[in-house]
């Protein structure tokens, strides 16, 4: 997220706050999170997008409910988020 938001200076600190706030969660199912963040996009293979700076950036999410752990797959903008699969994006 760090290097994203050196390119992105307007990220960093709705990264660093949403980084803060899953820290903190105990998120033990996706209306949990759906609680917390109304705008966030529940996907399948326990995936989620959420918006970040008034949706200018997307962030996507896999959760291992059960273990409690927030894996990044995605992070960029609106116009690169319309071009992958968020089903299926993988971290390079």
């Amino acid at each position: 997220m760090r290097a994203f938001w050196l390119r992105h200076q307007d990220a960093e600190q709705p990264l660093k706050a949403w980084f803060e706030e899953a820290s903190k969660a105990s998120w033990k199912q996706p209306s949990d999170i759906k609680a917390q963040y109304r705008s966030a996009s529940i996907l399948k293979i326990r995936r989620v997008v959420f918006n970040i700076e008034g949706n200018e950036y997307r962030l996507i999410v896999a959760i291992a409910y059960r273990l409690q752990i927030v894996y990044v797959r995605f992070i960029g903008t609106h116009q690169q988020y319309d071009a992958i699969d968020a089903h299926t994006i993988e971290p390079n």
